[in-house]
Order: C-alpha cells, then sequence, then structure tokens
C-alpha cells in the first residue's frame, strides 16, 4: 500500500469554470486546461489520479503521466466519495486537490497532518486542498462553506483536524478578477 495520493477532479474544460464563464472572461478551456497541467505536475511524483466524466480530460490526465479514473458520478461530491472508496485500499492518505489552483507548487512535498487537513480558499470559506486518512465514513460537501461542513464532519468522526488559511493554495481561479490576477502574476513572473 502506498502512502499517498493526490487526487483531482477535473470536469471538461469546455464546460469549466462556469462562474469565470458567466463574468464574460475570454479563453476559459485553455485557462482551466493550463491550471489543470500546473496542479498535475506540481503534484507529481507523487501518483496522480485524475477524476473525470469526459475521455479527453482522462486522455489528457495520461498523456502528463497521471492515472485517469473515469467517472460516471453526477457531481463533484459523489465523484470524490466513489474514488475516496475506491481507493482505500492503495493509499493511506488521499490530497484532493482543486485543479485551479493558481500557484501549485508544493503539491509533491506537502505534508499534512495525521488526521484531517483543510487548506481553504482565500475566503476562507472554500475547500481547495484536502487531506485525509482512507478508510474513514467520511462524507464530502465540497461547494458553499465547505471548509465549515468539513471541519465539521472531521469532528463528527472524532478525528483530529487543522484548518490552514495562509497558504499558496488558498487562492483559486474562480471569478474573472481571479484571471486577471492570475494572468498578471504569471505575465510577471
Amino acid at each position: 500500500m502506498s502512502v499517498d495520493a493526490v487526487v483531482v477532479p477535473l470536469k471538461r474544460f469546455d464546460l469549466a469554470k462556469t462562474r469565470l464563464r458567466g463574468d464574460g472572461a475570454t479563453n476559459v478551456s485553455a485557462l482551466a486546461r493550463q491550471l489543470a497541467v500546473a496542479v498535475i505536475k506540481s503534484s507529481q511524483p507523487r501518483t496522480v489520479i485524475v477524476l473525470s466524466e469526459d475521455p479527453a480530460v482522462t486522455k489528457f490526465a495520461d498523456q502528463l503521466g497521471a492515472i485517469a479514473h473515469v467517472t460516471t458520478a453526477s457531481n463533484l461530491n459523489e465523484a470524490v466519495s466513489i474514488a475516496y472508496r475506491s481507493l482505500a485500499d492503495r493509499f493511506e492518505r488521499l490530497i484532493i486537490a482543486h485543479g485551479d489552483l493558481a500557484n501549485p507548487r508544493g503539491l509533491a512535498t506537502f505534508d499534512p497532518d495525521d488526521g484531517v487537513t483543510i487548506i481553504t480558499d482565500h475566503h476562507g470559506r472554500g475547500t481547495n486542498v484536502l487531506a485525509l486518512p482512507t478508510g474513514l465514513d467520511f462524507h464530502f460537501a465540497y461547494g458553499p462553506d465547505s471548509r465549515r461542513r468539513h471541519e465539521e464532519e472531521a469532528k463528527r468522526l472524532g478525528v483530529a483536524h487543522r484548518v490552514v488559511a495562509n497558504s499558496p493554495w488558498c487562492f483559486d481561479v474562480d471569478t474573472a478578477d481571479d484571471a486577471k490576477l492570475f494572468r498578471a502574476q504569471a505575465r510577471s513572473g
């Protein structure tokens, strides 16, 4: 059994980033792909498992050296739950990282606590990275206020947990303002 793996859920690139598309941003599919490449590469040499319903995304994952895990789940929570349970016999811990982190450097060497580690978004309400041991009856609760709900889930299970609100992974790209800042940083860096 391996110690850990990074799980990256990805939507079809042409459907990803709904809020960003609603803000009128351009080249959203290309941006979603660019962010996903950075998250996958920053997570290696750890085992990286990409969850997606889209054959094009699973082919993309294979090309980057990740393991593609096709899902027929109807939503993010269901997809992550199915993967979490199916991977429990292969890994001691999973690190679930969203594919839209603006600065994913360090995912390959991240050493989470033994319990549940919740890395929030820059607002302190979402969950951008979630690390937890496998084998728990953990109920994933992505969506609005997921940080609080994941923290409550750890408490329900009696598992030690830590919330990190000052990580470079707190910044994800969800809105047009996020995209502008990310593109400006990419040009200057």
